[in-house]
């Protein structure tokens, strides 16, 4: 009991100081104010001027819309002389963070559900109905077999199939690009960003541009580094590619907008920087499915009123033409007259395969500090 007294009035009662020694010696005077220096150049030059370690952040909420522009003329066989402009080649016209733009193009014409032969290939081509199974489908075929074996040319046969006759054949892709008139046309990106914690705003297109400016700039790393508009060319070959090239099998292009904001500064200072990289693979490890593309339809079935608004469909004429529209004027279509009336049906009568130049996920990394 007394010895927990003893201990207990030490504790409380009794102040210990270390004992310090004094060295006379430069080696070790040196040595220690060298450690000391570079503790002190840590914490003041790497953590706080460097680090800005005594600064907050705070991560972006960002939103991006794109506008493309440029008209192209195309003259071929199957489609004749067209001005293709941004309603043909923008498919579809708005896209999160995404944009597709047409550059090259398959046509097959006046399609519509009938029987016909089918591609030869391995399992099509035939020499007798003996060859060819009634129903059977194949997952890469374009339609369901008949059981009969047709001519597909003077010299080979296939199987019959009931399909979207002719069917497509995309073997043979157009070299150069069918549009490659679009290495020029441009693309207008808009990004807004916002941080949350500091209610601080900006965006890419700069206050001090004018309406001017913007209808005259285009993106150059050097002369230009804040215009808002990117040429298609100028994009891929950012990234190290032809356009050309890139234009006939279609590829992904990725844009990256960079916002490294530091509020110490004035807001002038914290301005957007792009790059510029393609995302799908080309090298000789990746040669099978190359680029991007996929099919689509235009046309559908329905009533043709066109041009006779007041009168009833059994008094209109009958049409066998081919038009042209769109977004009210662009869409090709074929009029046929039915039995004796002369209700006119338009259908699905071309299946392009679209081969996109593609520019997706526009994406904005951002930090932002301030102390």
């Amino acid at each position: 009991m007394a010895g927990c007294a003893a201990a207990l009035s030490s504790f409380f009662f009794e102040y210990d100081t270390p004992r310090i020694v004094l060295i006379r010696s430069r080696k070790v005077g040196l040595m220690n104010r060298t450690v000391q220096l570079l503790i002190l150049a840590y914490v003041i030059g790497w953590v706080f001027v460097w680090e800005k370690g005594y600064q907050e952040t705070d991560s972006v909420v960002s939103s991006i819309t794109t506008k493309v522009k440029g008209v192209a003329l195309t003259n071929t066989s199957e489609l004749g002389l067209r001005v293709w402009d941004v309603a043909d080649y923008v498919i579809p016209p708005q896209q999160e963070n995404t944009l597709f733009v047409m550059t090259n193009i398959v046509a097959t014409l006046n399609q519509r559900q009938s029987t016909c032969a089918e591609l030869p290939d391995a399992k099509t081509v035939c020499i007798s109905d003996d060859n060819c199974t009634f129903g059977s489908i194949d997952v890469h075929g374009s339609g369901v077999a008949t059981g009969k074996c047709v001519h597909y040319n003077a010299h080979v046969k296939t199987c019959e199939v009931i399909a979207w006759c002719p069917v497509e054949n995309d073997t043979y892709v157009p070299r150069p690009a069918f549009l490659k008139a679009a290495e020029n046309f441009t693309l207008l990106i808009k990004n807004h960003i916002w941080y949350p914690k500091f209610n601080f705003t900006k965006r890419n297109i700069l206050p001090n541009t004018s309406a001017t400016y913007l209808k005259s700039c285009i993106y150059d790393t050097k002369s230009d580094p804040f215009c808002p508009i990117f040429r298609l060319g100028q994009i891929v070959e950012s990234g190290g590619q032809s356009f050309q090239q890139m234009a006939v099998e279609g590829g992904i292009m990725g844009i990256q907008i960079n916002w490294d904001c530091n509020l110490d500064r004035s807001a002038s200072h914290c301005i957007p920087k792009y790059s510029f990289h393609r995302l799908d693979n080309q090298d000789s490890d990746h040669t099978v499915s190359p680029g991007y593309n996929f099919s689509a339809t235009w046309g559908h079935v329905s009533f043709c009123w066109f041009g006779f608004p007041a009168q009833h469909p059994s008094q209109l004429p009958c049409l066998h033409a081919n038009c042209i529209r769109g977004p009210a004027r662009k869409c090709l279509l074929e009029f046929e007259c039915r039995s004796k009336h002369t209700i006119c049906y338009f259908f699905s009568s071309v299946v392009f395969r679209f081969l996109f130049l593609v520019v997706p996920p526009i994406g904005s990394n951002s930090s932002l500090q301030h102390d």
